[in-house]
Formats: structure tokens, sequence, C-alpha cells
């Protein structure tokens, strides 16, 4: 375990590597699905707000940060008009399946819910994302979903043992399981190109 505080350097980290996407963005060589970061930047607030109220503490600063590093991407996303994907129906049902979710949170109310389906909401909110990423690897960025592997495994690092529990690793586990599994799928060659400065 490291010291809690390693929680905000893991933040940055996270906010940085979207930030590097934000600018590939404006720049139009990386088009973001706009119905992933969307709600990439809703369900995380919505951890966190569950995070907080559950008493998790510094460690919470990690879903604070991935719900705000995907709002600089969607706004980044209006500022070049070739820098977004079209929705497709795939992608409508997916955010309409990950609004669900939320939905269904907020029915419940509760904590440890409200993160369970946080993540759910997450990882279908991914699953456009994911499936660009197989298929069109040089219309994403890895900054972004590598940064994501460093801040959440540096997040959970900081969780002392006693603390060791649903509410504080959840979202930071969820992190590093989708964000290792699109980084792979970007940079890992299937005969395509692929940018990772």
């Amino acid at each position: 375990m490291i010291d809690s505080r390693f929680a905000i350097l893991g933040a940055l980290i996270i906010l940085t590597g979207n930030a590097a996407y934000a600018r590939d963005t404006v720049r139009g060589n990386t088009q973001p699905n706009r119905v992933s970061w969307t709600l990439w930047a809703l369900a995380p607030m919505i951890a966190f707000a569950a995070e907080v109220a559950q008493g998790v503490g510094l460690n919470a600063v990690l879903t604070l940060a991935v719900g705000l590093g995907p709002l600089m991407v969607v706004a980044a996303s209006f500022l070049d008009p070739k820098a977004y994907a079209r929705v497709t129906p795939f992608d409508a049902g997916c955010g309409v399946l990950s609004l669900g979710a939320l939905g269904a949170w907020a029915a419940t109310g509760r904590g440890n819910i409200a993160i369970l389906l946080s993540v759910l909401a997450d990882f279908l909110a991914a699953i456009p994302t994911i499936r660009k990423a197989y298929l069109r690897p040089e219309t994403e960025h890895a900054a972004a979903f590598v940064s994501g592997v460093i801040g959440a495994t540096i997040t959970l690092l900081t969780i002392k043992p006693e603390d060791w529990g649903f509410a504080s690793v959840a979202f930071p586990a969820y992190i590093l399981l989708d964000s290792a599994l699109i980084s792979s799928l970007i940079l890992i060659p299937r005969g395509r190109p692929v940018r990772t400065e």
C-alpha cells in the first residue's frame, strides 16, 4: 500500500491522458464516439457522489477525474467537424442501456448499488468505443486509456487493507480492466497503423 495522496497523482495522470486525446480530437486525428464519451462523463460523476456518500475519501478523486476527462474530449469533439465518428444504431442502443442503468440507480438511491450500476452504465457506454478500437484503432488514441490503467493502478495501491471493500475498489478496478482492454485493442498491431504519441 502507498500513501493515499498518491490517488491525486493517479487522477492527474488520467486527466493528462484525456487532455492528449482531446488535443488529437481538436486536430482531427482522433474520432471519439460521443455516446461513449458523454456517458463516460456522466456515470463516474454519479459514482463519485456515491463514493463520497459511502465515505471512500481521497480515493474517490480518481472517479472524479474519470468523469472530468471525458468532458474535455466531448467539448473538443465539437471544435473540429472531422473529429467525430457518426452515431450508429448500435451506439444509440448501448447509450440507452447505459442510461437505463443510471435510471435504475436513481430508483434505488443506495450507495453500493449506485456504484455497481455506474460501473454497468460506464461499461455499456464503453462498448461502442471497444468495438471501434477493435475495428478502427487508427481512429483512437491510446494515451487516455493507458493513463486510465496507470491512474487506476495507483489508486488501488493507495487503498488501506482495512478500507478494501466494494465501495472503494469497484470503480477503480473496473477502470483498470476497461482501460487495459481498450489500450490493448489500440496498441496491439493487427495490420493497421497505430498512433501512440
